[in-house]
Parts: C-alpha cells; structure tokens; sequence
C-alpha cells in the first residue's frame, strides 16, 4: 500500500514518504495516523460548538492534545494502541456531542448535525480503518485543493501537533489553560471545514497558531520551573562511571523524576540522553545523586548509541527509533510513546525498568571524567544580564547567535558544526534542543568571564530564548530586529514548526532556516514568509557569517 508523508525535515527525497517513513514509520501506521487527526478533528468539531454554549469538557481538551501528539514523527507507531486512540475518540465525540446537544436544546436553538470528520464511523478492524484513511490523506487532498491551499493546511496541523507536544508536558504538571483549549478546538473545527479555506485564512489561522503556542511554552516554562526549580548552571559528565545503569531519553521531566525516586538507593546509575541532557540543571532533579551524567548524543544516534549501553533504556514522549534486536529486550517506552513489540510502562510503574538494568552488566569500569556545561534558562542568564549587557557596551562583546533546532541524520547537518566553530572569539552563541549536539562537546572558552556557549535547555526550553531576547532588548531599549542577535535554526519535527510560527507571531526576522526548507512550503507560500519575515535558507556557514556581521 501507499502513503504520503511529508511532515519532517528528512521527508524521502525532500518530497515526501510514499513507500515507508524515513522515521521509521510504515504505510499503515502513517494512515491510522492521517486517520486519528480526522477523528481528533471531529471530536473538536463538536466540543467547539459546545463551547459556544458555555459547555466544556476537559476529557475532550485533554483526548485532543494526546491525539495530536501521538501523531508527531518519532512517537507512537503502534498501530494496536493507535487503534485504541481512534476508538476512544469516537466515543468522547459522541459524549460531547450529546452535550452540545443538550446545551442547544436548552438554548431554544436546534442543534446542528455537524457534518465532515464529525461523522467518521471506524471501521470493525485496523484493516478496515487504514481502507478508510486512504480516502482522507494528504494525497487526496493534494488533488482536489492543490498544493498552495494543502501545504498551508499542513504547516497549520504540524503547527499544532507541535502546540499539542508542549500543552501535553505543561498539563502532566499541573499547568493547564482553558482558552488554550478552546484554540485547538477552534483551530481543529476549521481544519474540518475546508471549502472555507482561502491562503489568508490559513495564514491567519497560522500566526494564531504561534502566539497561542507563545502561551503554552509560558505554561509548560512554569510548570518545570515550579516542580524542579529555576535550572542553574551545572557541570555534567558525559562519560560513564562504573556500575548499573538506566539511559533515559525523549522529553518528560515527571518521567525521569519518578524513575529517580524509584531507583533510589538500588545501586543503579540514571544516564540522561538526547533531549534530557537540561535535567541535570534542575535543582529538585539534580540532587538525586545516582543521576550521574549524560550518555551519548541526539536522537539519530540512538542506534548505535544503545546498542553499546550495558544496561535498560526507557524513552518518553518522543525521539524513539526503531530499535535494533540487540536491545529490544531492553528498552522500554512509557505515556504516548509506543513501538511494536517494545515493552510499554503503564502510569509510570518502572519495576521493569529497574529489574532489567539490574540483569545487565552495566559498566565495568570509570571512563576519564568529561564535563560539559548546561543550565543557562533565562532565570540564569538574565541573573547576570548587567554583566552581559557592559560587555556588549564596552564592545567585549560584537554579536549574539542563537544556533539550535532539532538535529537529524539528513546529510548537510554539518554547517551547524561549522557555523559555531567559525563565529568569531568576542560572540557569543547559545543553545538550545538538540541541534546543539553537533557542537555541545567543543570548547568555546569564554569573554570576561561569561561563556561562549550558553546552553539554554530542551526544545521545551525556547520560551527562555525568547525571554532573554525580549529582556535584552528592553534593556538597550530597542526591537528584537535591532539586537546584535541573528536566529540560526534547523529544523526536524511538528516542535520545531510551532516554534517559528511563535517567532514569526512575535515579528522576529531574518531568520536562516535549515539544512532545507519544508517540504509542504510551497514556493507562493515561501515567497509571502520571504517577503514579510524575510526568512533565509542557510547557505554555507561562511557566507551566512559574512552578510550577518556585515550589518
């Protein structure tokens, strides 16, 4: 069977994925997820009428947000629990449909019969619902909408996949808000209804997406902040130490709190990886003692990487390859990630976990202590903004480059290696997400003091960037546009999508993005964000420097 997918950087020959995803994904899976957007669609359809009528349901927000996020590269690709989604979905529509129904009937107003998504009936087997996705899929829509109209439907959708991701790790904290909400719900009903979708509507919808997504980061900001403490600046090994051992990637702080508390006193050594590298500039996460450094480097080298660790893997939220047989037996998923055939943790019970670290051998031996430095959020760097800003004023100082994003294996990740290794001794360059493991392990030294690498944290951290952008501008007492500052970023994934949205909401231009540019992006489409934001594709590192300190 077919498939199109092209909604990450690595899309098969910068088109899309019509055979099987170069994420790993294959054809079934990529249409039960085509499916569960159009289920999630319908489910909003209706719990967007009810909120007209002042009735809303957090089981609906809430199935929503997970949906969404179970369709982000690199998270769920199992099509049984996919298939559990889809059906759960149904069932919370028509709950919420009975609701609005109600709630119209109250009103004196006859309710709707909603039409489109909102009347998917699934399929009897997961067979019979891939039949069915292959009716709505991006393909098809390609036909009857053409590719402008479809490309724009589908940066608002990766836009709000993204918007999802952070609303899901900000709400399993505590940090929730219901005009949030509401947007997807809204954003989703439109989705639903495209006869009504012009370029200008899309794009309104579009630049919503990113202040929206502004909120959220704001939401999920104080949520890690408030459950673990303002990062601080640490050192953390990145070579192993002796004994047994547990590697923890994706995302999730709560994830890795929880397997910390667990762990605790067993004699195992917790290793961060990929994105979970920042954890170890969180205060209630760092004084856990056995979280002794971090293990390997971004997502794509995960293969290779956890094939040589002697011990249990545990992923959350996203970032999961297809692993290899020589540690299936050992690695583990938990929340919303899922692989066929992989061991999946149910309400953060690591008892598996814990029990398969402790039957590997673990390392034999100390390596010699490496450190690198992370836990530069904007509490930190903004502590000591008055130093930063006399350097800039003495001239100590020329340029600042936020270089970072999401890496990935595509071939032309290497101009961000180049880029921060050629940006000259008196700039400084911070870091965020895992782009930064392209450079993280070389030495910048430092200007008076102060680093030349900052590590801000995860993609989960951009809120910061924006922060010490906007603080430092007010500080100098001008526009964001007008700070010695030029954004440097690539891209991979639905994150990374809604954090240039919320860049372009906030008016930020002349961003260069990289190694290429969206696939859905058509060239109409490119030519209006050229034109507005004046986005730049990278070029090479050396001209790119050039035409930026050229200013």
């Amino acid at each position: 069977m077919s498939m199109f997918c092209y909604q990450c950087e690595q899309t098969a020959k910068g088109t899309g994925c019509t055979v099987a995803g170069v994420c790993g994904k294959d054809a079934r899976t990529a249409a039960l997820q085509d499916l569960l957007m159009q289920v999630a669609e319908g489910v909003s359809q209706y719990a967007h009428a009810a909120r007209q009528l002042g009735v809303v349901d957090r089981e609906a927000d809430v199935y929503v947000v997970e949906a969404m996020f179970s369709t982000v590269t690199n998270v769920d690709f199992d099509p049984e629990r996919l298939a559990e989604i889809l059906r759960q979905g149904v069932q919370v529509r028509e709950r919420v449909r009975g609701l609005y129904e109600q709630a119209a009937r109250k009103a004196g107003k006859t309710p709707a019969r909603l039409t489109g998504p909102a009347t998917i009936e699934l399929g009897g087997t997961i067979d019979a619902m891939v039949d069915q996705a292959q009716a709505i899929g991006i393909a098809k829509r390609l036909e009857a909408q053409g590719p402008d109209v479809t490309g724009l439907q589908e940066l608002l959708t990766y836009g709000l996949k993204g918007t999802a991701a952070y609303a899901d790790h900000a709400q399993v904290l505590g940090q929730e808000d219901p005009e949030v909400y509401a947007y997807f719900h809204k954003a989703l009903d439109f989705l639903a209804n495209p006869a009504a979708h012009t370029v200008d509507s899309l794009l309104g919808f579009i630049l919503d997406c990113g202040k929206v997504n502004l909120t959220v980061m704001g939401l999920l900001d104080a949520a890690n902040t408030g459950a673990y403490g303002n990062p601080v600046p640490t050192p953390v090994r990145v070579t192993p130490v002796k004994g047994k051992a547990i590697c923890v990637s994706g995302h999730d702080l709560k994830d890795l709190e929880e397997l910390l508390k667990q762990t605790e006193g067993k004699g195992i050594n917790v290793y961060t990886h990929g994105e979970m590298l920042p954890c170890h500039g969180y205060p209630q996460l760092k004084k856990y003692k056995h979280l002794v450094g971090n293990y390997g480097g971004a997502w794509q080298d995960q293969a290779r990487e956890f094939d040589a660790f002697p011990g249990a893997i545990l992923m959350t939220t996203n970032c999961i390859q297809k692993p290899r047989d020589s540690y299936k037996d050992r690695i583990f998923t938990c929340g919303l990630v899922a692989w066929p055939g992989v061991k999946h943790v149910e309400n953060r019970d690591f008892t598996p976990v814990i029990e398969a670290a402790l039957a590997a051998p673990g390392f034999a031996a100390d390596e010699g202590e490496k450190t690198i430095l992370v836990g530069f959020g904007h509490n930190a760097v903004l502590g000591v903004a008055d130093k930063v800003i006399a350097a800039v004023k003495a001239g100590q100082i020329r340029h600042f480059f936020l270089v970072g994003g999401c890496d990935g294996a595509k071939p032309g990740r290497n101009y961000y290696t180049e880029f921060a290794q050629q940006v000259p001794q008196d700039c400084v360059i911070l870091t965020l997400a895992c782009g930064k493991y392209r450079f993280n392990k070389l030495q910048f030294g430092d200007i008076g003091g102060i680093p030349r690498l900052l590590d801000i944290g995860q993609c989960n951290d951009a809120y910061s960037a924006i922060k010490i952008a906007v603080a430092l501008a007010e500080a100098f007492g001008c526009g964001v546009n007008d700070l010695p500052l030029s954004l440097v970023l690539s891209w991979y994934e639905q994150k990374a999508v809604c954090i240039l949205l919320t860049l372009l909401h906030l008016g930020i231009q002349n961003i260069r993005l990289g190694p290429s540019l969206p696939a859905f992006v058509t060239p109409p489409v490119l030519n209006v964000l050229v034109d507005k934001f004046k986005i730049k594709p990278i070029t090479t590192p050396q001209e790119d420097l050039q035409a930026i300190l050229a200013k």
